[in-house]
């Protein structure tokens, strides 16, 4: 897997996308300088690149020219939210366009959804004998096909990410579902564990912590 640039000149918005992105298991590199990041793309390849658009001297959409003709999938990444804006940034070439400020879950969920469409940055996780490949969403159970709806599958890989750590219900609710079906319908989530213990064969792994929330353990913990 080659990494995932990140160009911005806002050193904090660079170390919030690289963190969030490296936690999420994809090897990434942030600058904040748009010529430092001509350079680099002159001299490597990256599965993808993550552009400001505002930034002094070279601009995002001059970098932007430069990156497609290489056919290096590229997000812009940007406080310029109007729909012209958007649609000039979707007319130029972008394969996304994602508006400041944004929640690291759904800038995740951005990035492996043009990964995938551009056959780049497979990720394989594993826990006991269920593995996840991301670039297909196919999940397996001791190498037979595990079939999980979308929402199953968000949660499933939220899990994975966070294998040991408590995951409080609110977060997950607003990470999966977001805010207004977080309040119509409170039983979703625990009816979406139930599911994915039963499927994957969990129902000791997945952790329910009253009042708190729930926890998929590490394979240390049956050691």
């Amino acid at each position: 897997m080659r990494p995932i640039l990140i160009v911005d000149d806002e050193e904090a918005i660079a170390r919030l996308v690289r963190r969030t992105l490296t936690d999420a298991g994809y090897p990434c590199q942030a600058v904040t300088s748009s010529a430092l990041a001509a350079d680099l793309l002159e001299q490597n390849r990256y599965d993808l690149v993550l552009l400001d658009v505002m930034m002094p001297g070279i601009d995002g959409y001059d970098l932007l020219r430069y990156l497609l003709p290489t056919g290096t999938p590229c997000i812009f990444l940007t406080a310029k939210g109007s729909l012209s804006d958007r649609v000039q940034g979707l007319h130029m070439g972008a394969d996304d366009y994602i508006v400041k400020p944004f929640e690291p879950a759904e800038l995740v969920a951005r990035v492996e959804s043009v990964l995938r469409r551009a056959g780049r940055g497979s990720l394989q996780f594993t826990a006991w004998d269920v593995v996840v490949e991301t670039a297909s969403c196919r999940v397996t159970r001791a190498g037979k096909p595990v079939a999980l709806t979308p929402k199953e599958y968000d949660l499933l890989l939220l899990l994975l990410r966070n294998r040991g750590c408590v995951l409080y219900r609110d977060y997950l609710y607003e990470t999966i579902w977001g805010e207004d079906e977080m309040l119509d319908n409170t039983r979703t989530l625990d009816t979406h564990i139930q599911r994915l213990r039963r499927k994957l064969g969990w129902e000791d792994r997945i952790t329910t912590v009253h009042r708190v929330g729930y926890r998929l353990e590490s394979e240390e913990a049956d050691r």
